[in-house]
């Protein structure tokens, strides 16, 4: 298992857990962010404060410290 924030540009990855807090794990889930969901890492910032990932047909943004509770493997 690794951390999301750490993927690299083009990884495709199945989300294994969320170790969010309550309020962040539905914001998440309603992104479609959830257990067993796909989803590819489209780019990262310069220093890396954001990484934008797609799920589904979305494109998402998040902060590096949301992507770093998020537990992913490579498919």
């Amino acid at each position: 298992m690794k951390k999301l924030s750490i993927c690299k540009k083009g990884e495709k990855l199945k989300v294994l857990k969320l170790n969010a807090p309550t309020e962040l794990k539905q914001r998440l889930i309603s992104f479609g962010i959830m257990k067993e969901a796909f989803v590819e890492v489209l780019e990262h910032a310069p220093r890396k404060s954001t990484i934008e990932v797609k799920v589904g047909k979305m494109n998402i943004a998040l902060r590096a410290e949301e992507a770093d509770m998020i537990e992913v493997e490579t498919i």
